[in-house]
């Protein structure tokens, strides 16, 4: 669909707007300003007759509809709780309940008054961001591999009256940011609710050769399964060995920093599907199976962001790209494969997989002297059966970086939760084969912890987080991706970039 337009204004009068839908805070202490009162009255006092009938009371999270007057169509009532409780947590509420209800009318335009919120000038920067983000990410519709003609958002326009609290100038700028945060996010959904027969492992690297062509800060670099065998990725290209789709370890660097300044890296789990290999999955929801590259999908939005949003850092984002697929070629249970980085690894459970991509990745990034180093993977159901499907898992070697990507998380409202990554669980991993086997003793025994004591060990020359997002990156109802955790990555990456 055609991109939003978002602007910000101070309107002098709401009765004289003309406007698909207008967009009004209240809350349960209703006051409303001189605009509002005088709306209310061009209205013949509909606003304060809804709240005395009592169907809608402006608690947090509610809404009503009233006809509009005049050039305004339609009156949208959001309600906002009480003015003194109302906390990040509200302000963000009230701009998910506007971009929801826009986002399913018949609007094609619509004016959000954010003149009456009980803010500071930050609050109402915040507000803007979050209406930026979640109207854009509201109006997504997947289409991509449907014939029929599926209805798309009305909505095309979205005017702030941001009144004296903010510049209108300031809360532009915050729309922006938001859009970029949601364009991402979106970029990300589409990637991973595609198809595995389309979004391959080529595919993937044809996107990002096209984030290239599009921002002239990001250059990207695709190694193919030759490249990769010289540099030794073992563990990486066993994993495709039993599809016809070849492997590939895909590399965007973008420069918003200095030439010589250390760059901050993403490392994504790219297995456009996912059979389990010989280690077959049962056959229920392994459709589900093309989402596991949602931690791929994540570096994709999050470069995408990055670079419409032109922060002053360096950042590398690497996908290890490849199908598990079982065949007379595939990878065996007890086989050992060597890693990049030297280490041998026992395969003991094809299904393991994404540790194995990983590992190779997360040793080449290494060349780049990383300030830092995320990787994003839907890793283990082991994790889903932790935290379920509303915290990322968050491993770390580093508690500074742990708690910097959980605040993130928090502020950007896509939280995750700090597991452990000690030392005492690394025996579960020993083999009598191999320098590591790729799943823990004891079966299912802490098997997200196990999977990033793998990935830790090899990320030991640098500060090293690990996000399982196998519970967070897709939902199974409704049936689809969800963009994470790409709010949290943008967050991280604009605080360590002063942003």
């Amino acid at each position: 669909m055609p991109r939003l337009t978002f602007s910000a204004r101070k309107l002098s009068s709401f009765i004289s707007q003309k406007t698909g839908a207008m967009v009004i805070p209240v809350f349960t202490d209703h006051s409303p300003n001189a605009q509002i009162s005088a709306l209310d009255t061009a209205l013949g006092g509909s606003i304060q007759r809804t709240l005395t009938l009592g169907d809608f009371t402006g608690k947090l999270g509610t809404r009503a509809n009233l006809l509009g007057i005049r050039g305004i169509k339609r009156v949208i009532l959001v309600g906002c709780g009480s003015r003194v409780e109302f906390d990040r947590a509200a302000q963000r509420k009230f701009a998910q309940t506007s971009a929801s209800v826009l986002a399913k009318s018949a609007a094609t335009d619509a004016t959000v008054d954010i003149s009456d919120l009980a803010v500071d000038e930050t609050g109402a920067a915040n507000v803007c961001e979050d209406i930026g983000h979640y109207i854009t990410t509201e109006t997504y519709v997947y289409t991509e591999t449907i014939a029929r003609q599926k209805a798309q958002p009305a909505l095309k326009k979205v005017v702030i009256s941001c009144g004296s609290t903010i510049t209108a100038a300031r809360a532009r700028t915050s729309l922006a940011i938001g859009q970029a945060i949601g364009e991402g996010a979106n970029f990300t959904r589409e990637l991973v609710n595609l198809p595995g027969n389309i979004c391959t492992p080529t595919y993937l690297s044809k996107q990002a050769r096209a984030l290239g062509r599009r921002y002239t800060t990001i250059k990207t670099t695709v190694l193919g399964e030759k490249k990769m065998a010289e540099l030794g990725m073992g563990s990486l290209l066993s994993v495709g060995n039993g599809s016809d789709q070849e492997s590939q370890l895909i590399v965007m660097e973008y420069s918003g920093g200095k030439a010589k300044q250390a760059p901050y890296a993403l490392v994504g789990k790219g297995i456009t599907f996912d059979t389990g290999g010989i280690s077959l999955k049962p056959g229920p929801n392994m459709d589900t199976m093309k989402f596991d590259m949602g931690g791929a999908g994540a570096v994709f939005g999050t470069m995408q962001a990055v670079a419409e949003l032109g922060l002053p850092i360096n950042v590398v984002g690497v996908v290890a790209a490849a199908e598990n697929m079982p065949s007379g070629r595939a990878t065996k249970p007890g086989d050992v494969v060597k890693s990049m980085s030297g280490k041998t690894i026992e395969i003991l459970n094809t299904d393991a997989e994404g540790r194995l991509v990983l590992c190779d990745a997360l040793t080449y990034v290494g060349r780049y002297k990383p300030v830092e180093v995320v990787d994003i993977a839907t890793l283990t159901g082991a994790i889903i059966v932790a935290l379920g499907s509303h915290a990322t898992g968050v491993f770390a070697n580093n508690d500074d970086l742990a708690r910097d990507l959980l605040d993130a998380g928090q502020s950007a409202n896509d939280r995750g939760w700090q597991m452990p990554v000690w030392e005492d669980y690394q025996s579960q991993l020993d083999s009598p084969f191999a320098d590591v086997a790729n799943i823990g003793k004891g079966g299912g025994n802490a098997g997200s912890v196990t999977a990033a004591c793998f990935l830790a060990r090899f990320a030991e020359d640098y500060k090293w987080a690990h996000l399982d997002v196998a519970g967070t990156a897709f939902s199974s109802s409704p049936k689809g991706a969800t963009g994470r955790p790409v709010p949290m990555l943008v967050r991280y990456l604009r605080n360590r970039a002063g942003k």
